[in-house]
């Protein structure tokens, strides 16, 4: 038996007057599935970053949303805004690419299942992960923990690190991890290998 379709639309009016408690209901629904539809592009931008400005553009626009008639078109308008903004930061940063062409076209939440449902990968993972030095593996650590949920400076200072001491951690402990996961025969797409 399927579960009935719960429609948050019903938030909208009282966002777009301004009303930040109903924004805050909204959100306690909406972000989590905006943050999941902008999986596919942790490896290339700022999620946190695009989540957040997407956040911000949703609340400007909602005084103009026009509802569709379809449930949740507020998530829905919340989903373009959040995966064209993706989008557009990996160009800005990346250039025009097969990895963003597929990443355009990449469905939100199926790729972390795939890794989640292979315990050989995830035992590979742990090892490599354990051979990083002390410094990268607290830095990717601390990011894999958090989960999007806090920011890499708010990361950085739990971990006594000035930020930028924290980004350079995390991407030599990304370039090892690829490394060792290529040298046991894992090839990663585009950027990650």
């Amino acid at each position: 038996m399927t579960e009935p379709i719960v429609d948050h639309d019903a938030l909208q009016p009282a966002i777009a007057r301004g009303d930040t408690e109903a924004f805050a209901s909204w959100l306690s629904f909406g972000e989590p599935i905006l943050r999941r539809g902008l999986t596919s592009f942790a490896a290339r931008v700022d999620v946190e970053a695009v989540l957040q400005e997407g956040l911000l553009r949703l609340w400007q626009v909602a005084p103009k949303f026009v509802p569709d008639g379809q449930p949740n078109g507020f998530l829905r308008l919340g989903l373009r805004i959040t995966r064209n903004l993706a989008i557009s930061e990996t160009r800005r940063f990346h250039g025009r690419s097969e990895d963003v062409t597929h990443a355009e076209h990449e469905p939100p939440d199926d790729s972390a299942e795939d890794a989640r449902s292979d315990p050989m990968l995830r035992t590979v993972i742990a090892t490599c992960a354990e051979k990083l030095p002390d410094s990268p593996k607290r830095a990717l650590l601390a990011r894999c923990e958090s989960r999007g949920s806090d920011d890499d400076k708010a990361l950085a200072e739990r971990l006594g690190m000035r930020h930028n001491t924290f980004l350079q951690n995390f991407t030599r402990a990304r370039k090892l991890l690829a490394d060792c996961l290529k040298g046991n025969g894992i090839a990663l797409p585009g950027e990650l290998g």
